[in-house]
């Protein structure tokens, strides 16, 4: 790299002879010439005096100043700036040892890498990096390049000193109408945005790069040579999410590698619209199963008392043939002892009827030993 500034940085008396080197590379950017439609030429910005209306050559160009409010032009030279009594013109003198988070990010505005110019400068330049890496501090201090001066933060950084140089405090706008009322936030919410803070991972710089710029490339490409560019179709955000909590748990299921289908699938119950159908649907489920679960209990309680209305006389059966065996038997011995009592038998049909019974049973028994 070529250098673009040569001078020192001095913190109490040490000084260390420095080269200043951009740390930063705009080129690659896309940045577009203006042409004239009408015949396609390129369009030239000529220096123009106002006062004759002639074009100026660069080596006529000179410097002014003009005071706010005033029309009035005062010709500044490089001997006159030259001249300023400037003690940062060559030296980045730095004034206080800070914490990094004490420097606002918006008063940074251009980035340079320090190198140590000459071997003399070696070991000073390496005490200080290493002792900006080991307290955790940053130097800020003030230095004066390109005819201006300006606030200056060095850091360490990737084994190198890296200045960057700041605006002042008054160039940094006030936040008036830009900060929203006071909004109230659930808890719920700031934990699932902080559950999604966490859920991204870290930030790989290798695979960041400009897609703008590739495009442009490809349509350039595609011009050349005599192709009509491809349009690119037009990304689905899909519909707008009003419930934000809704969003942030969609967003937590997509950076957890859930998938955007997925996450859209699962979202559809944590909408409130949706829930709620899903509520009555599912209250309406259990008051179906309960009713059929009473008229379950119903219709068994009923057969239950059936069944055991039949069994009930089943049991008494027996109690009332005993009764009638006892009052059968009681008959019979009334029968036998008046019979005894008068000498003759009893003719009674009950009696008859017995003594067929038995002479048969008598037959059939005489039959089975013949048999036999």
């Amino acid at each position: 790299m070529r250098s673009i500034w040569n001078g020192s940085i001095s913190f109490g008396l040490v000084t260390i002879p420095v080269k200043t080197y951009s740390a930063t590379d705009r080129t690659s950017s896309v940045s577009f010439v203006r042409i004239h439609e009408k015949d396609g030429a390129q369009i030239q910005y000529r220096k123009i005096c106002e006062l004759d209306g002639k074009e100026v050559p660069n080596e006529e160009v000179g410097k002014a100043y003009q005071p706010p409010g005033d029309e009035t032009l005062v010709p500044i030279t490089d001997d006159d700036l030259s001249q300023l009594p400037l003690p940062t013109a060559k030296t980045l003198s730095i004034l206080s040892f800070v914490d990094p988070a004490e420097i606002d990010p918006l008063q940074m505005d251009k980035a340079y890498y320090l190198g140590p110019n000459g071997t003399t400068a070696t070991k000073p330049y390496t005490l200080l990096r290493e002792a900006l890496e080991h307290h955790r501090k940053i130097a800020v201090g003030k230095v004066a390049m390109r005819g201006r001066e300006s606030l200056a933060m060095v850091r360490a950084h990737d084994g190198a000193l890296v200045m960057h140089t700041l605006l002042w405090p008054d160039q940094i706008r006030p936040a008036d109408g830009v900060v929203p009322d006071d909004v109230e936030l659930r808890e719920n919410e700031l934990t699932l945005a902080e559950t999604l803070m966490d859920s991204l991972g870290e930030l790989d710089p290798a695979e960041l790069h400009d897609d703008y710029r590739e495009a442009v490339e490809e349509l350039v490409a595609a011009k050349l040579e005599g192709e009509e560019p491809v349009a690119a179709a037009a990304s689905d955000t899909g519909a707008q999410v009003i419930d934000l909590t809704a969003a942030l748990e969609k967003s937590v299921r997509a950076a957890r590698g859930g998938g955007e289908h997925d996450a859209e699938a699962e979202s559809a119950s944590v909408t409130p619209i949706r829930g709620r159908k899903a509520a009555k649907k599912s209250e309406a489920g259990p008051r179906t199963t309960q009713r059929s679960g009473t008229t379950a209990k119903k219709a068994t309680a009923k057969k239950t008392a059936s069944a055991t209305a039949k069994k009930t006389p089943a049991k008494k059966a027996p109690a009332k043939k005993t009764a009638a065996a006892r009052k059968t038997s009681a008959g019979r011995k009334k029968t036998a002892s008046s019979s005894e009592k008068t000498g003759t038998s009893a003719r009674t049909p009950a009696g008859g009827t017995a003594k067929k019974a038995a002479s048969k049973t008598t037959a059939k028994k005489a039959t089975g030993r013949k048999t036999g």
